[in-house]
């Protein structure tokens, strides 16, 4: 086109705009090239050469868009790709904790602030089909600790398969991020389940409202023997653990409630020679139930299998939750003596039962079906109203009152296949502490039940305040003298994540 031509069409541009009609301002270039050619000011070839390069843009542009990184705020830090279909985030988490007990008498129970957790990590996927999750905690027993590292191939919803380090699926409770838990310390069950280890597992929705997984692991947890457990012997036995879940509330559509019905199973080969019960409390104080090492598997048994059966249940509707979980673990020793090598132990399976049942309201009306997500509560809970009066928000954040029963029931081990639980040996610490607990042949428990009622404020999504008071009872075994056998104790939280 010569310029004698372009100053022609530029003049009819102008022509065609202010004096035949036309909007004030075209829709895009496209109609304005229409509108030229409508006119005869342009000829149909004229037109369609145009037009062919306004569509190379349009496509230029589009792959610039696809391929650009865009980063925002999504409770986390998150760049993404204009696409949607890669996406990689920032995550952190960091608990902050205070613990004070009514007594000073056990060797746990020390009034102190604490590091809970202090998460960092990233996340995302690729291809809106390959997801990946890498996650340390820097307050962990042994200084950073790798907690999470797993890919996950989501080429179908139906069936996805997942390797790495991750939790076993077992257990609503345990399952639930620490972040959004109803109180600081998840129950007494939780510490019999499997939690995380290193394996594989297929898993999906293979229905509205229903859920399912079914892994393989290693059986011994990233905190047992050595955390580089590829070559350890004690990774030697393997764990079958699978769950499935129904939500009937999804089925019949109804957003507004939760109703939840799961079970899990998992059967462990364990060859850990070293491996002991220890049951904390709740209120993250002092030992209850302890034995001593399984230590008489090594020369007349040759290993023992543990099988767990858990059943849960929920039913949320809008701002009230009734929670509750049952466990039976089994230990079965494989071979014809004892699981622990002791005078007068008692020889057999033993059985340790768990359960727990929890109410919660979140008093300022926020819904808890909308925190419930492939079998779990998993998600986060934002408040209707938030608290953020440097922002111009001056609600009162969300609130949330609770209270939990649990009791844990380890009767089948007597008196000589449990230890100390406070282990203290001496009766008094001169100079130091108050009495102590007692000798070796006291405070020897095997049932334990628990109490525990529990404030929580959220100002903001990504902030949580809570505070629980924790009433603890243990239970000696038989012909065993307790000297202290209640624990009362207060935990404080306050809480950042992202």
């Amino acid at each position: 086109m010569n310029s004698n031509k372009l100053r022609g069409v530029i003049a009819a541009v102008a022509g065609v705009m202010m004096f035949n009609a036309m909007p004030a301002m075209a829709d895009s270039t496209d109609d304005i090239l229409n509108a030229l050619i409508a006119k005869g000011v342009l000829t149909e070839e004229e037109g369609a050469l145009l037009q062919k390069g306004r569509t190379g843009e349009k496509e230029a542009a589009a792959k610039k868009k696809e391929s650009a990184i865009s980063t925002s705020f999504k409770d986390g830090i998150v760049f993404e790709s204009g696409d949607k279909k890669h996406k990689f985030s920032i995550n952190g988490r960091a608990q902050a904790d205070y613990r004070s007990f009514s007594d000073g008498l056990t060797n746990n129970q020390t009034d102190t602030w604490d590091i809970r957790r202090a998460y960092l990590g990233a996340k995302g996927s690729f291809y809106d089909t390959y997801d990946f999750e890498v996650t340390y905690n820097g307050a962990g027993s042994t200084g950073s600790d790798l907690l999470y590292a797993w890919a996950n191939v989501r080429w179908w919803e139906q069936a996805q398969f997942k390797l790495g380090q991750f939790k076993q699926p077992f257990s609503m409770e345990e399952l639930g991020s620490s972040r959004f838990t109803n109180f600081t310390e998840r129950s007494l069950l939780t510490q019999l389940v499997p939690a995380v280890d290193r394996g594989a597992q297929i898993h999906g929705t293979p229905f509205k409202g229903t859920t399912y997984a079914l892994g393989y692991f290693n059986g011994v947890g990233i905190n047992r023997g050595t955390n580089t457990n590829d070559n350890n012997i004690l990774a030697d036995g393997k764990s079958v653990t699978g769950r499935a879940t129904v939500n009937i509330a999804e089925l019949m559509d109804n957003k507004e409630a939760v109703y939840h019905l799961g079970a899990a199973y998992s059967s462990t080969t364990d060859s850990d020679l070293n491996n002991a019960i220890d049951i904390r409390t709740e209120g993250r104080g002092t030992s209850t139930v302890k034995t001593g090492s399984f230590n008489d598997i090594k020369t007349n048994n040759s290993g023992y299998d543990l099988k767990r059966t858990g059943l849960e249940g929920a039913v949320a509707y809008g701002p009230v939750k009734l929670q509750g979980e049952w466990l039976k673990a089994k230990f079965e020793a494989d071979g014809t003596n004892n699981l622990i090598k002791a005078t007068g132990s008692t020889a057999g399976d033993k059985d340790i039962t768990a359960w727990y049942a929890a109410v919660n309201w979140m008093i300022t009306g926020e819904n808890y079906a909308d925190t419930y997500k492939g079998g779990m509560f998993g998600g986060r809970m934002k408040p209707k109203n938030e608290f953020d009066p440097k922002n111009g928000k001056s609600g009162w954040g969300a609130w949330e009152i609770g209270a939990r029963y649990s009791k844990l029931d380890a009767s089948d081990f007597k008196a000589t296949d449990l230890v100390n639980a406070y282990g203290i040996t001496s009766t008094t610490v001169a100079g130091t502490t108050p009495a102590a607990a007692g000798t070796l042949s006291q405070n020897k428990f095997n049932e334990v039940d628990a109490w525990t009622i529990g404030l929580k404020w959220i100002p903001s999504p990504n902030v949580r305040f809570l505070a629980n008071y924790v009433t603890t009872n243990m239970d000696c075994a038989a012909g065993v003298v307790c000297t202290e056998d209640k624990e009362k104790a207060v935990n404080l939280r306050a809480q950042v994540d992202f």
